[in-house]
């Protein structure tokens, strides 16, 4: 797959997962815009066109806009609904269940 391929088809992906935790969030996309840093007078064209998949952020003002949306920046490039499922939960974890949980995982089935 080449760049060009990776990049068309991951923008639909990251659009949708954006509006998808904004909503969840319950702000609007000025707001959002703001609060990751974006000059407020820009801020909803910009998030607006992110999220119509017009323009994809950059990693850094992706990893804002988690910050912000309290999600975790692989979210957004998640494309099977269940894994987007399990990044957000797993992410609310504290570390000490992560790590049990990956040993959890890591047994064979027999033992589990």
């Amino acid at each position: 797959m080449t760049k060009t391929q990776m990049t068309t088809q991951a923008i639909p992906v990251i659009a949708s997962r954006l509006r998808e935790a904004r909503l969840q969030a319950g702000i609007s996309q000025k707001t959002m815009g703001i609060l990751a840093g974006i000059d407020e007078f820009t801020s909803s064209a910009r998030v607006n066109q992110y999220e119509q998949g017009k323009h994809v952020p950059d990693f850094l003002t992706l990893e804002k806009f988690a910050s912000v949306l309290n999600v975790p920046t692989e979210f957004f490039y998640a494309r099977d609904n269940t894994m987007a499922e399990m990044l957000l939960l797993f992410a609310q974890l504290t570390q000490k269940q992560k790590s049990q949980l990956i040993s959890h995982l890591k047994k064979p089935n027999t033992e589990r």
